[in-house]
């Protein structure tokens, strides 16, 4: 039997079967619709479909969407990013069918009961004030506004208090019906089924659903450079935040910034911001770096907390760590060994199925086609040292560079 196995139902609907010989099945449901998507005055509302799928459908009860999965030992939970709305869910194999059929039941059936719209508001305010009571995770969120206002990606998921109060259900199906194409929705199963299994299922329970085709949004993306801003909160530490516009998921750098971005701040103590700052000086107590991909555009960061009083040394050393990697390219050495090193957490992940099959499913989304692990080595063996002294000195220029910083309020 194949690896991978990829069926197309006559709406547009695909789901890719990952053979894995495992009792325990991960599968996902990821719809091409996020907050970017939302209009001005409805933002909020992405993320609002998603907490709404688990209340009520035509068939179930919220408390029999809740424990569908739940009495077999299974799990079921969503997420909504700027372009993705995730269903996702795991259990034992012998429960497929009753997974997919709940995966039907609350994207295509829900009922959006005006109680669970005014109970769910309720909720969000409260994620949305404990999400402010964190600042090393409302940081990179405004961050990430700061560097995209004006465009669809310039508004936090969780969207505005006043938009989400206003929200209604004619807001939720207008939102659904306009940006849920059946083009544009995946289920990616990873399980030890057989394809026939699969296409049974699948025909059953998905070909009944009408196509639905949306038309392209014009995209638009503003060029925001080179701010710093600084904002007062009631905290006790500083938080900084470093970064840039770059580019998307199909341009041919991406590979080498990845591993730029992993040998800078990326994942470990062994990263060179993590040793050269934290480590050598002991004043951050947190530093990382990220690289982020959208379709059309991305962004570079460097996140960092310490005390107020030792803010500027540690971002004097960030751009000391920066004009380093500006001035000169690193040895043939240091580049095997961030690729070892990149190469082997790439591997590592691949052992969490989830989030395998999640990403599984963003490929045939993104690409039209599952992107296999070898490939993925085979383009970070052509990445040069001249690649990445080239993206440093593109993308690490001081005048470019947008700044956002939490500091404790002045008594």
């Amino acid at each position: 039997m194949k690896e991978y196995n990829l069926i197309q139902l006559d709406n547009g609907i695909r789901i890719l079967l990952h053979y894995q010989d495992s009792p325990i099945t991960h599968t996902c449901m990821i719809v091409n619709a996020g907050a970017r998507d939302e209009r001005e005055g409805k933002f909020g509302v992405a993320h609002f479909i998603e907490h709404l799928l688990f209340k009520r459908t035509e068939r179930r009860s919220t408390n029999q969407i809740l424990n569908r999965l739940e009495q077999v030992g299974g799990d079921l939970n969503a997420y909504t990013t700027k372009e993705y709305t995730c269903l996702h869910a795991s259990f034992l194999n012998p429960h497929l069918e009753r997974a997919l059929d709940l995966f039907e039941d609350v994207l295509f059936h829900s009922t959006f009961p005006a109680n669970e719209i005014e109970k769910e508001k309720g909720v969000i305010l409260d994620e949305m004030a404990s999400y402010l009571d964190s600042p090393e995770e409302s940081i990179m969120d405004d961050f990430e506004d700061l560097l995209f206002k004006g465009t669809g990606l310039g508004h936090n998921i969780l969207g505005l208090e006043q938009d989400l109060k206003a929200l209604q259900k004619e807001d939720v199906i207008d939102f659904m019906q306009s940006n849920y194409d059946t083009n544009e929705i995946v289920i990616a199963i990873g399980g030890n089924y057989s394809l026939a299994q699969v296409q049974r299922f699948s025909n059953k329970i998905f070909g009944k659903i009408k196509s639905n085709t949306r038309e392209g949004q014009e995209v638009k993306i503003v060029e925001n450079l080179g701010q710093i801003i600084t904002v007062q909160k009631p905290i006790n530490q500083a938080h900084y935040m470093l970064g840039v516009q770059t580019f998307g998921i199909f341009d041919d750098r991406k590979t080498a910034m990845l591993l730029l971005n992993n040998m800078l701040g990326g994942f470990g103590m062994s990263s060179i911001l993590n040793l050269g700052i934290r480590e050598k000086y002991g004043i951050a107590y947190t530093i990382e770096s990220n690289f982020t991909m959208y379709t059309d555009t991305g962004h570079f960061n460097i996140y960092l907390g310490t005390d107020e009083e030792k803010l500027k040394k540690a971002v004097a050393l960030v751009f000391k760590e920066l004009n380093k990697l500006k001035q000169a390219p690193i040895s043939e050495y240091q580049l095997k060994q961030a690729k070892q090193k990149f190469k082997g957490q790439i591997a590592l992940a691949e052992e969490g199925r989830m989030s395998m099959i999640i990403a599984e499913a963003k490929n045939l989304i993104d690409y039209g086609k599952v992107v296999p692990l070898q490939d993925v080595f085979d383009k970070i063996d052509v990445v040069s040292t001249e690649d990445l002294l080239e993206l440093s000195n593109q993308y690490f220029d001081e005048s470019k560079l947008t700044s956002l910083s939490f500091v404790p309020e002045e008594e």
